[in-house]
C-alpha cells in the first residue's frame, strides 16, 4: 500500500522520511503526525501535498474497497463489562480520597483482521459517520482510519485553539448536571496546560459547553485559545498538551497513575494526536474515534477505543453504557450493517 495521509482534501502523498523528534517538525516541510497516548511519537514528512482533492482520494479508497474483508470474530474487550463497573467504582472511591476529581476510563476492543490497511474503510466512514477530522494515515508500519470529532491543537501563526469534548449523550435533552462540571473541569485544565506556552493574559475561552451534534450521539464542545510567547518548540507544544486532559483527567499527572494502574492494556494511537503540521500551521485531532491495524507475530489485529469520562456523580453502569454508545455505530459500519439514521 502507497503511504499516504488524507483528511478534508489535503491528500499528501510521496514519503520521504519517517522521525521521531519533534525537532523535525520546524523545517517548515509538511508533516503527518502520529503521538501515542503514551507518549512516542510517528512523524512522516511528505513530498506532494496537494488540496481539494476528495474526489480523487475517494476514488484511490475506493478501488481497495473490493478487498477489505469484515471482521467474522467478536470483538474482544480490554476490561469486561464488570471489570469496567469495578474500576469506575475505583474512580469514585480515589475522588473521595482527593486523589483526582476527574479521569477518563477507557478499554480497548480488537479483535482479528485478515486486512493489511484501512484505506478501503474510510468511504464507509465518510458515509456513515462523517466527523469534522476524518483521517487517514498509511504508513509502512501503521495504518490508521479515524473519524475523530475533537480538536486538540489548530495552530495559525501564533494563536492556538484547543476544542475540548466532555459530556456526550443521545440528544440534546440527555445531558447531565456532571455532564456540564466535567466540561468546565477540562476547560480549567486545558488553560493551565496553555499557560506554559502562552503569552501572559491571551488565554481565553470564546465558547463554552456548546452543544454539537454528531451521528448517534451529541456531545458538549468548549474552545480555548492562546496567543504563544516566542521561541516555543514543538516538543513543548508536544509536552504540555499530551495527552490532552479530555482523555486522561484532573489533575493530569495523578489521573495518569490511576489511568495507567486501571487499564490493562497501552491505549496506543487511541487518545493520542493525530494529524499534521507545516511550519507555523497545524491540525491535531485527539485520535478517538480511531480504527488502527498493529500487527502480531501470530496475525493482525483490528483495534478500536472507547471511553467515558468519570467523576464522583458517575453510575458505573451508565458509563459502561456510554462507551458502547461511542462505539456502536463505528462498529457496524466496519461490520456493514445497515446504519439506524
Amino acid at each position: 500500500m502507497e503511504p499516504g495521509f488524507y483528511r478534508g482534501g489535503l491528500w499528501a502523498r510521496d514519503l520521504v522520511e519517517i522521525s521521531e523528534d519533534p525537532a523535525s517538525l520546524s523545517d517548515g516541510n509538511f508533516w503527518a503526525v502520529i503521538s501515542t497516548y503514551e507518549g512516542a511519537h510517528t512523524f512522516a514528512r511528505f513530498a506532494e501535498v496537494r488540496h481539494d482533492q476528495e474526489e480523487a482520494f475517494l476514488a484511490h479508497a475506493r478501488d481497495q474497497m473490493q478487498i477489505w474483508s469484515p471482521p467474522e470474530d467478536e470483538w474482544m474487550s480490554s476490561l469486561s463489562q464488570s471489570q469496567y463497573l469495578d474500576a469506575v467504582q475505583e474512580v469514585r472511591e480515589a475522588i473521595a480520597r482527593g486523589e483526582v476529581y476527574q479521569i477518563n476510563l477507557c478499554r480497548v476492543l480488537s479483535t482479528k483482521s485478515v486486512n493489511s490497511n484501512l484505506l478501503p474503510i474510510f468511504p464507509k466512514l465518510l458515509s456513515g459517520n462523517p466527523a469534522p477530522f476524518l483521517t487517514s494515515i498509511e504508513l509502512p508500519k501503521l495504518s490508521i482510519s479515524s473519524a475523530s470529532p475533537e480538536l486538540l491543537l489548530r495552530r495559525e501563526g501564533d494563536l492556538i485553539t484547543s476544542s475540548p469534548i466532555k459530556g456526550t449523550a443521545k440528544n440534546r435533552d440527555g445531558f447531565l448536571e456532571k455532564d456540564h462540571a466535567e466540561n468546565v473541569m477540562i476547560v480549567d485544565l486545558v488553560r493551565h496546560d496553555f499557560g506554559s506556552l502562552c503569552k501572559t493574559g491571551s488565554i481565553h475561552t470564546p465558547r463554552l459547553l456548546a452543544v454539537e451534534e454528531h451521528p448517534g450521539l451529541v456531545h458538549l464542545v468548549s474552545d480555548v485559545q492562546g496567543e504563544l510567547k516566542a521561541d516555543i518548540s514543538w516538543a513543548e507544544i508536544f509536552d504540555s498538551l499530551l495527552p490532552a486532559g479530555s482523555i486522561s483527567g484532573a489533575p493530569k499527572s495523578s489521573a495518569r497513575q490511576l489511568i495507567s494502574r486501571l487499564e490493562v492494556v497501552r491505549r496506543g494511537p487511541y487518545c493520542g494526536a493525530i494529524g499534521w503540521v507545516q511550519g507555523d500551521r497545524a491540525e491535531l485531532a485527539v485520535g478517538i474515534r480511531t480504527f488502527w491495524i498493529e500487527h502480531e507475530t501470530d496475525g493482525s489485529l483490528l483495534k478500536f477505543g472507547t471511553g467515558a469520562g468519570i467523576t464522583w456523580g458517575s453510575e458505573p453502569e451508565l458509563e459502561w453504557a456510554e462507551t458502547e454508545l461511542k462505539a456502536s455505530r463505528l462498529l457496524s459500519i466496519i461490520r456493514e450493517r445497515e446504519i439506524q439514521r
